[in-house]
């Protein structure tokens, strides 16, 4: 007796997504990060299994918050020695380390177990617009949901700029 096991080793592929923090809300940005970095949104998805894909925010220093949680929220680490609290507020973090704050939200969003650093890891955030070299591997983005354009250019550079049409 022989089965048909299916091609898996596509929906375990880890994809590169690009998201732009700007004027997106923390928490909502945040959430679907986690999502992504977690692998939920394949159909392959196991708690046990790290099969997530990579994510590159871009222009963390223009996230927003809802409320007043601009001057209230205040982000605390202790270094274990006693007098170690070092406490610092949202907006002061925003200007010297914005991608502190989006790593610390998805951090918090993330499953507390073995596979939380490994699945952050594969976050990427950079403060202003410029990734660097990670703009070769992303092929999706979030605006749209759509393939990036060097992609569908590498995939078919005929068919680009065709329009569809219309009957």
């Amino acid at each position: 007796m022989s089965q048909a096991i299916g091609n898996t080793a596509l929906a375990y592929a880890r994809v590169w997504h690009h998201v732009d923090a700007s004027d997106r809300i923390l928490g909502k940005l945040a959430q679907r990060i986690a999502y992504v970095l977690m692998g939920k949104h394949k159909p392959v998805y196991d708690k046990g299994i790290d099969c997530g894909d990579y994510v590159v925010v871009t222009n963390a220093c223009n996230i927003q918050v809802s409320g007043r949680k601009e001057e209230q929220l205040v982000y605390r680490k202790h270094s274990m020695y006693p007098g170690g609290l070092k406490e610092e507020k949202f907006s002061d973090l925003l200007e010297t380390k914005p991608h502190e704050i989006i790593v610390h939200a998805v951090s918090g969003m993330l499953p507390k177990n073995k596979l939380r650093n490994r699945r952050l890891a594969r976050l990427k955030v950079f403060g202003g617009s410029n990734m660097g070299i990670y703009r070769n591997n992303i092929l999706k983005r979030w605006e749209d949901g759509t393939l990036s354009d060097d992609y569908i250019l590498k995939l078919d550079p005929a068919n680009r700029f065709r329009k569809p049409e219309r009957s």
